[in-house]
């Protein structure tokens, strides 16, 4: 990403956004985009054409609407962004490639998972304040706002791949590894409005704090306890697992 989109905020963009991931995703994906090497698959156009249709929906229309009114509006629009990038993700259909992408963007759009509207319910997804911010510090909306038109150049160019009689080309993705010490949250949602959630423990010794060491090939998430268990029926999705790990 180019700008100051990662730096700490101003009095106009009270918090720092983590794009430090967003900016590798994005610098890869150019390159894959200009040597032919990443064609999407339907899954992953899917995904795509979903998260750009957010990316591109326009404000409304409110004539003599206040400052905040129109912050307000504009924050929920990276929140309706945040969210469809998150559903997309954790549905696990896309390509490793496109995960490693879609993971990205959450983590920049972060800020907005309660903002403006938290979750109703209170075993809801709920994640710690971005480091750096301020406790209950409003998301800075013109900083989520600028990252919208290269985020919107770059899914425009790779929804442009899924041309008529374009085979499918999908990259390999590099796994990676991470250590964190914390509790992970598995969330259900049973039905419309009702969420579950229990806390992630070792099968063998119960342990649930840690520290784990964190797997992942943007297929599945493996943790591994201090007792020497490795396991993956722990039943997270990507997002219960990525947005929580401290940006490194």
């Amino acid at each position: 990403m180019t700008g100051a989109h990662g730096e700490a905020g101003t009095a106009s963009s009270p918090l720092p956004l983590s794009t430090r991931a967003l900016a590798l995703e994005f610098g890869r994906t150019r390159r894959l985009l200009a040597s032919g090497e990443w064609h999407l698959s339907s899954t992953d156009a899917e995904a795509v054409a979903a998260v750009l249709a957010r990316l591109t929906a326009p404000l409304p229309a409110r004539r003599g609407a206040a400052e905040r009114t129109r912050a307000t509006d504009g924050d929920r629009r990276l929140q309706r962004i945040l969210r469809t990038t998150v559903h997309h993700l954790d549905a696990g259909a896309v390509s490793p490639t496109a995960a490693a992408l879609l993971a990205a963007v959450a983590r920049a759009l972060l800020p907005w998972h309660a903002a403006p509207n938290p979750p109703v319910a209170a075993a809801a997804p709920r994640y710690g304040p971005v480091p750096g911010a301020a406790e209950g510090a409003a998301p800075p909306t013109e900083a989520g706002e600028a990252l919208l038109p290269e985020l919107t150049s770059l899914f425009s160019a790779l929804l442009a791949t899924r041309a008529p009689g374009t085979a499918p080309l999908t990259p390999p993705v590099e796994s990676w590894q991470a250590r964190y010490t914390g509790r992970f949250r598995h969330y259900t949602r049973p039905a419309s409005g009702v969420w579950a959630a229990d806390t992630v423990a070792c099968p063998e010794c119960g342990g649930k704090d840690g520290p784990w060491t964190v797997t992942c090939d943007w297929r599945r998430v493996t943790l591994g306890c201090p007792c020497g268990t490795v396991y993956h029926r722990h039943g997270l999705s990507f997002s219960e697992m990525w947005l929580v790990l401290p940006e490194s």
